[in-house]
This record gives structure tokens, C-alpha cells and sequence, in this order.
């Protein structure tokens, strides 16, 4: 059996196991070390047990993601998504759906801090859904905006996706970074013309809220002063070439810690809190990181990604059409697992296709990003749908899914942009070289 077999077999079983709802970071490990003891011998496949977990734990460049995800953590105790949230509602709330609005603009501003999909559509749902609740909004659009809100979490910069996608192609973190903050942007301006066209159409899906004085309005943007700081020393930080991304994300923890008792908005609860949950993540990430490696180790022993993408290089047709193939498989993917997984997986794969095929690096991480995006939020699964049912309880999952469809549609047409006109993606970093 030639090795490209074994490489194909070894994915085709990777995905079974993954179909049968075995761990991914099993699977991915225990196929890694027995193909590869297959392939060269009993010593090599326990060989990489030996050094790929403190190879890949003890990286540098890696180190970036703990720090993002207590930044995160320290803002999220800090009360920074209920300040987000009350801010932008003094703005918009008056507006028909402007509840729901407000939402959609909290979650982009706490994907500022956050860096995580999941992480805020769960918090911005146990803010904004009550009170959605309290003034009668439709069950559908309420959790829709959430769900599709929640997603902007990987895509507006600082983001652990586009950190982990930098590393494994190795791109640079910070111009990912930059190209992910337009499209982010436009990404929220699109819910919210969604959720404007909807309810005009049918106002009782978002009954106006409270209206409130231009004095109203002001003052309530003292209280996004922190988020804005964090924003700007790190991004800007980047941008401006002060610090590299690993160094970008420890001041942004240390500021988010610092900003935090500044405003005696952390207790002993809160830190140890954000201690503990930013262990727990990482160790998650770190631990899919690590058995990666370990499958990726075979899979350049049987040469699978490199060969696939000479075929795939080979055929005569539009290089479109075979991006679109890619992101077709990438939604059905999504549907079942969290992009993290999904990136890790699939990247040493699909990354030598798309250079063969001439797009640019950089584009497609953003790409990547927004067709996961899609993905968490489409039937017969989408993980941030599951996020939002454990938060509004009562809400039938056929209802979210209802409240989906027209952000689901406003994601189609915002991909198409994004395919069709590179420089969305592309302007930024290019002002940067």
C-alpha cells in the first residue's frame, strides 16, 4: 500500500471518528502516532509523543493566546459587555429593533477584548436577552442577532483563530490582525441593516425602546472609555509597530488587569475567575494544538497535502471554483465542530491549495474566518446556536434557526464582497508594508 493510500485512509477513519463523536484531540493523536509508527517504525510514531507536546507547548509565538483569552477574561468580569451594551443602547434603542441593534454593536465591541465566538454570544446573550424579552421583541429576531452577533468574536481583531492560522502558515499575526478589522466592521453594519429592513417591515418583531436626551447619549460613552484604550494600545500597537503580537497581547492582559482595579471593578472572585477559566481554554487549544502537530507529522510523511494540491493544481477549471468547493466543505465541517478544531485540521491541508492556486494568504485568512463564522451559526448544528439555546432557555431551537435565516442571507451576500473585492481585506495591511 503506497503511502498517499495511507494518508487517505487515515483522514477518511480521522473523520469517521470524529462522525462518531470521538474527541477530536484522540482522534487526531492516536491516528497521528499509528500511522506514523506504520509508516517508520514503533520508535517513531512514541517518538512523537516525546517531543511534539513540549515542542509545540514551549513556542514562543504560541504563548499569544493565553494572553488574549485573560485579556478577555479580565474585561469580561470587569462588567466591560454590560457597559458595551447599555452604551450602545442609549444610541440605537430608541429605534425600531434597536435593542436588537444594540446587541449586534456590543458584540463587535466586545470582540475587541474577547477574541471568541462562543464566548460572546454567551456573554452578550445573558445581557441583551432579557431585555429584548422585557419589551416584547420577537423570540426569532432577538436570538438570531445574537447568535449571528456572537460570531464577530473570531473576526474583529485581537482573534485566537487568525493567531493559530498566522502560526500554522506562518503569516504575520499582526497584518491578519489589521485585514480583519473593515470586514468585521461591515460585517455588523450588515445585521444591523438586516434588522433595520426587518422591522420596518414588520415593526411588532422589534417594538422601540425608551427614548433618550443627546445628554443621555454623551454621557453614556464614558463608559466605553476602557474598551476603547485596550482597543487602541493593542491594535494600534501593532499597527504602528510599538509591539509585536506576543508582546501586543501582554500589555493588553496587564492593561485589562490594571484598568480593571483603576475602576474597582475586579474583585478576588472575579481574578481568580479569569485565572481559572483562561487555564481552562487554553489547556482546550493547547491540547487540540498539540495532537494536530502529531497528525500533521503524518501527514507530510505520506506527502497527502502536497500531492493533493499538485491534483488539484492540475485541473482545468476556474481557480473560483475550486475556492468555492473548499468553502462548501468548510461550512459542512463548521456545522459539527468549533473552528478552532476545524482550522487546525484542515489548514496543513487546504493552505498549500490555495497557494498553488495563487490567492493571497492573507485574504483567505480572512475568508476562512467568515465561512466559520457561517458555519456556527447554520443548521442541522451551528455551535453558537447551542451557546444561545443554553441562554434563553425556553426559546425552541426551530425558532433560533427561524431567527438565523436573514443574517444567514446577509452572510452570503457579505462572502460574496469579500471574494469579489480582495482590497476589503487587503486595504489595511497594504498601508502597513
Amino acid at each position: 500500500m503506497s503511502t498517499l493510500t495511507i494518508g487517505f485512509l487515515g483522514f477518511a477513519l480521522l473523520m469517521v471518528l470524529i462522525f462518531l463523536r470521538m474527541p477530536i484531540t484522540v482522534a487526531m493523536g492516536s491516528i497521528g502516532v499509528i500511522g506514523m509508527a506504520y509508516l517508520s517504525g514503533f520508535d517513531a510514531g512514541i517518538n512523537l509523543l516525546k517531543t511534539v507536546p513540549y515542542a509545540t507547548v514551549a513556542n514562543y509565538g504560541f504563548s499569544v493566546v493565553p494572553l488574549f483569552i485573560l485579556m478577555g477574561n479580565f474585561c469580561f468580569n470587569a462588567g466591560v459587555s454590560k457597559d458595551l451594551y447599555h452604551t450602545v443602547r442609549s444610541w440605537l434603542g430608541q429605534l425600531r429593533g434597536g435593542l436588537a441593534m444594540a446587541t449586534v454593536g456590543a458584540c463587535a465591541g466586545f470582540a475587541a477584548v474577547s477574541g471568541s465566538s462562543l464566548a460572546t454570544a454567551a456573554t452578550m446573550g445573558t445581557v441583551a436577552l432579557p431585555e429584548m424579552k422585557e419589551y416584547k421583541y420577537d423570540p426569532a429576531l432577538a436570538t438570531g442577532a445574537i447568535s449571528a452577533g456572537g460570531t464577530l468574536g473570531i473576526l474583529i481583531p485581537p482573534s485566537v483563530v487568525l493567531v493559530i492560522y498566522g502560526i500554522l502558515t506562518e503569516q504575520s499575526i499582526g497584518d491578519l490582525f489589521i485585514a480583519g478589522f473593515l470586514p468585521g466592521i461591515l460585517e455588523a453594519i450588515f445585521y444591523i441593516m438586516t434588522i433595520y429592513i426587518l422591522c420596518r417591515r414588520n415593526p411588532l418583531l422589534g417594538p422601540a425602546g425608551p427614548r433618550t436626551t443627546l445628554g443621555e447619549k454623551l454621557t453614556s460613552l464614558k463608559d466605553t472609555w476602557m474598551m476603547l484604550v485596550l482597543f487602541l494600545l493593542v491594535i494600534g500597537g501593532i499597527y504602528v509597530g510599538i509591539f509585536s503580537p506576543t508582546e501586543a497581547a501582554g500589555v493588553g492582559a496587564s492593561g485589562a488587569l490594571f484598568l480593571s482595579l483603576l475602576r474597582r471593578r475586579m474583585t478576588w472572585k472575579g481574578f481568580n475567575t479569569s485565572l481559572m477559566e483562561t487555564l481552562k481554554t487554553a489547556a482546550m487549544i493547547f491540547t487540540i494544538l498539540i495532537s494536530a502537530m502529531v497528525f500533521g507529522y503524518f501527514l507530510a510523511v505520506t506527502r497527502l497535502p502536497f500531492e493533493l494540491a499538485n491534483v488539484v493544481g492540475g485541473l482545468e477549471v476556474n481557480r473560483y471554483v475550486i475556492l468555492l468547493g473548499i468553502l462548501a466543505v468548510y461550512i459542512v465541517l463548521g456545522c459539527m465542530m468549533v473552528p478552532m478544531a476545524m482550522i487546525i485540521l484542515t489548514i496543513p491541508i487546504v493552505f498549500p491549495l490555495i497557494v498553488e492556486q495563487g490567492f493571497d494568504p492573507i485574504w483567505f485568512g480572512i475568508i476562512t474566518v467568515r465561512i466559520f463564522e457561517i458555519a456556527q451559526i447554520t443548521p442541522p448544528v451551528g455551535m453558537n446556536v447551542f451557546v444561545i439555546k443554553g441562554v434563553a432557555g425556553d426559546v425552541p431551537m426551530g425558532t433560533i434557526y427561524r431567527g438565523i435565516f436573514p443574517f444567514f442571507v446577509a452572510d452570503i451576500i457579505h462572502l460574496t464582497l469579500l471574494i469579489l473585492f480582495p482590497q476589503i481585506a487587503l486595504f489595511l495591511p497594504g498601508l502597513m508594508g
